[in-house]
């Protein structure tokens, strides 16, 4: 494995060591009202330990057939890999930041409700689950191809969680939030 593949290793405690303090100080604030298992970063986290694992498993030959999934050993390839996963990490962990105290871009709950389309979301509407999606295939380019399998399943999970959450956001902010969706594309700038 190259050194951008630790790297990006690195990237994904980083992400989740985050999370988990984020999640920590949203949890003392609200109570138990939170979910733990609701947290995305948590969940991935857990995934690219066992990815980890498996890789580590091919490497010291515990899965001799597993050739095509071991470590990526392209220096190029880990390059751009770490390049995407560090963009992708970097968009969720601002997009979580932006979110602050609230925890949540739908703001339910609260008594001033506020869309939030500033910093990440200018760029597009769901920049956590885009910078998530973004820090995946990173991992698969520049890791693993084993990072394609949490990409095909958190994916669709995604995109049908971005959806849920604007049908909400359009019953909180008619308006304002089709006039957003107008302007800001869902997951990838200028495109979807």
């Amino acid at each position: 494995m190259t050194i951008y593949g630790w790297l990006i290793f690195v990237l994904w405690l980083a992400l989740v060591a985050y999370w988990s303090l984020a999640t920590g100080a949203l949890m003392r604030r609200i109570g138990s009202r939170w979910l733990w298992w609701r947290e995305i970063a948590i969940r991935l986290g857990f995934f690219a330990l066992v990815v980890l694992a498996l890789q580590l498993a091919v490497l010291s030959q515990a899965l001799p057939n597993a050739g095509p999934y071991a470590y990526n050993s392209s220096t190029g390839m880990g390059l751009v890999g770490f390049v995407c996963t560090a963009l992708g990490v970097g968009l969720a962990v601002g997009a979580r930041a932006c979110l602050g105290r609230k925890g949540s871009a739908t703001a339910s709950g609260s008594e001033n409700p506020e869309l939030i389309t500033t910093g990440p979301y200018a760029l597009v509407r769901h920049p956590l689950y885009s910078g998530m999606l973004l820090a995946m295939l990173g991992s698969a380019l520049g890791q693993s191809v084993l990072w394609l399998l949490p990409l095909m399943v958190y994916g669709p999970y995604f995109i049908r969680g971005a959806r849920r959450e604007e049908k909400l956001l359009i019953e909180q902010f008619p308006d304002r939030y089709r006039a957003y969706m107008k302007r800001t594309k869902m997951l990838l700038p200028f495109v979807l």
